[in-house]
């Protein structure tokens, strides 16, 4: 009988910071620009250069570690001020023209921390060992079996590393803490982290152990991992591994760093794993030591947005929405402005319309799930499909507020909603505009519909004979044929009590 065995995790996640400039040089941050043209002495490491930070870079840094509830640099004795500063971390490869990397090791600017994140429903607070910045390295492109290319672009871009303690204890969790990480740095824009761009990386540690066990046995690194869906496969693909080794006697001995194959969907041995003694470690003599006072860690602290998770509480409190919808409208913050303001602008347009001093809490719900429903299934989709963003949508709230509040009123259906939200995202229109000027506006008048009705049950015989034989669904049918002969302008409603009256005679 095959033991059972505890998986352990931690993951090593690097993330571009979307600066204007380089983290030591005043190069543009572009990485989109020709090979090679967005560089200098300074990036490329000529001898007589010398670094200067990135400011920018630096506070967004210690914005993110206060959002997860880090401790920002080490504090100096009988002092109100913290430190933390950068050291030389030396290794030699293709893509790193200096030969060493400019990071931090004993003090980085945030330590500890946590992030809140729901497996299934189940909370879990995923601890964090640190964050700290660094310089990235250039980009190796590979045209041939012997051929290959630097391009250095992307050398010296602000990197900053979230390290977090081993303490997932499955695929799902680290994907979703991935997940929920991605939408926090979105949300601080500090960084648009995608994935399959290079502007978030996981490197992945994994090793399993007994159950009931103590210790943690030498670790396997996994890299190469450009999608959430890579990082779940691999690491369900590297427990399988290793504990096929355990079953057969032959647990990893050493640490080892692996690549993941995406082609392949499995992981392939690269190299033993380096220590810190290997890169040999000292402070960055070019860089001074950075220190903070507690009042300018305060002002940062005040700077941030309200965050994903504090957000998703208060939308779950407020509009009575599902965790499905929510997910979606805090997925990113200027979805959730928009969703926010739309709303505001919907109670409003209603109340004044409607002559009503304000919406009872049963009808503010409704209003929020019909709004929240139109956003996500229609105008996201009309978003995506054209490749926009929220940001430069011709729709805007006030008046996605509006056309919600006139279908929300039944002053327009489901049907011409949809092809008047198609005009406003191609012209910017004024919905009620687009309704009067196309005279769009829900038939609702039951002298109106009347004829519309005797020539429907006239024309449809079998639906008509179902519905009289007991079949009550059968009346959508004829609710349908009322709506194409209004081309979808008859309120439903109406349609269908007139239907019901004429049929029962």
């Amino acid at each position: 009988m095959s033991k059972k065995y505890e998986t352990i995790i931690g993951l090593e996640i690097h993330v571009q910071l979307k600066t204007k400039s380089k983290m030591f040089c005043a190069c543009s941050n572009n990485q989109g620009a020709e090979p090679n043209s967005n560089i200098c002495p300074i990036c490329l490491g000529h001898p007589g250069t010398l670094p200067v930070a990135n400011k920018q870079a630096i506070d967004w840094t210690i914005m993110t570690g206060l959002s997860l509830g880090c401790k920002i640099g080490t504090s100096k004795k009988d002092s109100e001020e913290v430190i933390a500063k950068f050291d030389r971390k030396n290794y030699f490869y293709p893509d790193l023209p200096k030969g060493y990397q400019i990071s931090q090791l004993e003090t980085p600017f945030c330590k500890g921390g946590e992030l809140e994140i729901k497996v299934e429903d189940d909370i879990r607070k995923i601890e964090l060992e640190r964050i700290h910045l660094e310089e990235d390295a250039g980009k190796l492109m590979h045209s041939g079996v012997s051929e290959s290319s630097i391009d250095y672009n992307r050398g010296g871009v602000p990197l900053m590393e979230i390290v977090t303690k081993p303490c997932f204890k499955s695929s799902l969790e680290a994907k979703i803490f991935l997940q929920e990480l991605r939408r926090l740095l979105r949300y601080l824009d500090v960084s648009d982290a995608d994935m399959e761009k290079g502007q978030m990386r996981c490197d992945a540690n994994i090793s399993l152990r007994e159950q009931g066990d103590k210790k943690l046995n030498p670790k396997t690194e996994i890299k190469n991992m450009n999608s959430f869906k890579a990082v779940a496969e691999a690491l369900d693909f590297e427990i399988k591994r290793q504990e096929e080794l355990w079953n057969e006697g032959n647990p990893p001995s050493i640490e080892s760093t692996r690549g993941w194959v995406d082609a392949k969907r499995e992981t392939t041995e690269m190299r033993t794993k380096e220590g810190v003694a290997d890169y040999r470690y000292f402070p960055e003599p070019d860089l001074p030591c950075f220190e903070f006072s507690k009042n300018y860690i305060a002002e940062l602290k005040e700077d941030l947005p309200e965050l994903p998770n504090q957000k998703q509480k208060r939308f779950t409190k407020e509009f009575k929405l599902s965790d499905k919808e929510i997910k979606v409208l805090t997925s990113n913050i200027k979805i959730s402005e928009f969703f926010e303001n739309s709303l505001s602008e919907a109670r409003e347009w209603y109340t004044s319309r409607e002559e009503k001093y304000d919406m009872p809490d049963e009808e503010y719900y409704k209003l929020a799930k019909l709004l929240s429903s139109w956003f996500s299934s229609k105008l996201l989709a009309l978003l995506n499909e054209s490749g926009q963003s929220i940001t430069n949508c011709k729709v805007t709230p006030e008046n996605f507020a509006e056309l919600i509040s006139l279908l929300y009123t039944n002053k327009i259906g489901s049907k011409v909603a949809q092809d008047v939200l198609k005009i406003m995202f191609e012209k910017g229109s004024d919905p009620s505009q687009v309704v009067e000027e196309q005279g769009l506006s829900q038939v609702s008048n039951v002298n109106e519909l009347d004829s519309i009705v005797d020539k429907v049950i006239s024309e449809n015989e079998k639906p008509v004979a179902d519905f009289k034989a007991g079949n009550k669904n059968a009346i959508q049918v004829l609710i349908g044929k009322v709506m194409a002969d209004t081309k979808g302008k008859a309120d439903p409603a109406v349609a269908a009590k007139i239907l019901r009256e004429k049929l029962s005679k």
